[in-house]
């Protein structure tokens, strides 16, 4: 196996965590030097429909199912047991560097994201380990949650975090939840560039908008380089992770940043590895005045995003990239939902 991934994190400040994960995927990452991991609700379908490891989920499914009347617990229960399976994997990791490294996040119900819900949540999925890390979406609902739940010593991702306003609200939220805290457990907020850059290309070809390819697919780069700036600037206490890798380049490009960047194994981790290319620090270089301009003079969500006012947290929620993003989760939630049901009727009339 090639040694990517550890000449990255040797190198330079770049960390490479890993994205829905099966066990056997979870171990090829860390020995290939993957230092976390991040679930998503989209996670428990996977599993249920995975060529080789869907037995796992459906013997799990199996005996939740004979205990649990709740349809909706039911895919909760399963959920929080398949990412406890890496978190238990992830575990000794966490122990040996101190709660450094080794956390596995995990996200609840993309459908009910109220405060209450996401709260109850956080709380049932963090009976799965010492290591969970909670993921929260960064809406208004989420921002309230996130404080509660960092004043209450609970690791976050805060997730779904497309513009530059969601991630500094997010931490403003933080650094006033733990004021008072003397061992702050650590919030890590997910920029996910991948999901933007996917959403602004079918927008561009959508609405018919001329701009050059080469300078498109640098928008997402643009956002993380400000929003990496602006950190550092105010000296903020938390972590960056970076998802939706939609290509090699979402994370060669953000090699240097001082970052997790979080990606699939298929597609993405294994052919990095396969790869084994030389380790470059690209993202200290600067995005060019003129590609930044024609962003900004071209492409709304872009300026939503960029400008630090650009949007307000009561258009969190709606807007466009998090709506993607979060629409995929929905799909996913809503396909095991009814496989669940499926399963519940055929056990009533065996």
């Amino acid at each position: 196996m090639g040694d990517y991934f550890k000449r990255v994190s040797s190198l330079t400040p770049t960390k490479f965590w890993i994205n829905n994960v099966t066990i056997k995927e979870a171990n090829m990452a860390i020995e290939a030097g993957a230092v976390g991991c991040t679930q998503n609700p989209s996670y428990t379908w996977k599993m249920l429909n995975h060529p080789t490891d869907s037995y796992i989920a459906k013997e799990k499914l199996a005996k939740i199912l004979s205990e649990e009347p709740d349809d909706n617990m039911v895919i909760k229960t399963l959920q929080r047991s398949l990412v406890d399976d890496i978190a238990k994997i992830f575990l000794p990791m966490y122990e040996q560097s101190n709660g450094k490294d080794g956390y596995v996040s995990i996200q609840g119900d993309p459908f009910h994201e109220d405060l209450d819900t996401i709260i109850s949540s956080a709380h049932f999925n963090r009976e799965a380990g010492k290591n969970i890390m909670v993921k929260v979406p960064v809406t208004e609902e989420g921002l309230k949650a996130i404080a509660i739940l960092a004043a209450e010593g609970i690791p976050i991702n805060a997730t779904e975090c497309m513009a530059v306003r969601q991630v500094l609200d997010v931490c403003d939220v933080y650094v006033e939840a733990i004021k008072h805290t003397k061992a702050p457990a650590p919030l890590y907020f997910s920029l996910i560039t991948g999901i933007f850059d996917q959403y602004l290309h079918a927008e561009v070809k959508e609405k018919h908008i001329d701009i050059c390819p080469d300078i498109l697919w640098q928008a997402g780069l643009c956002i993380a380089k400000k929003v990496d700036a602006l950190i550092r600037e105010r000296n903020y206490p938390v972590g960056f992770i970076g998802g939706g890798a939609r290509g090699l380049h979402h994370f060669t490009e953000m090699v240097g940043c001082a970052a997790s960047i979080t990606i699939n194994w298929i597609g993405t981790a294994d052919k990095l590895i396969e790869q084994n290319g030389p380790v470059v620090s690209r993202f200290n270089q600067p995005v060019p005045f003129s590609v930044e301009d024609e962003l900004i003079e071209k492409l709304d969500t872009f300026r939503k995003a960029y400008f630090i006012n650009g949007i307000r947290p009561s258009e969190y929620e709606d807007f466009g990239p998090v709506v993607l993003f979060r629409s995929s989760f929905e799909t996913s939630w809503s396909h095991t939902l009814s496989y669940i049901a499926e399963q519940r009727s055929q056990m009533k009339m065996r």
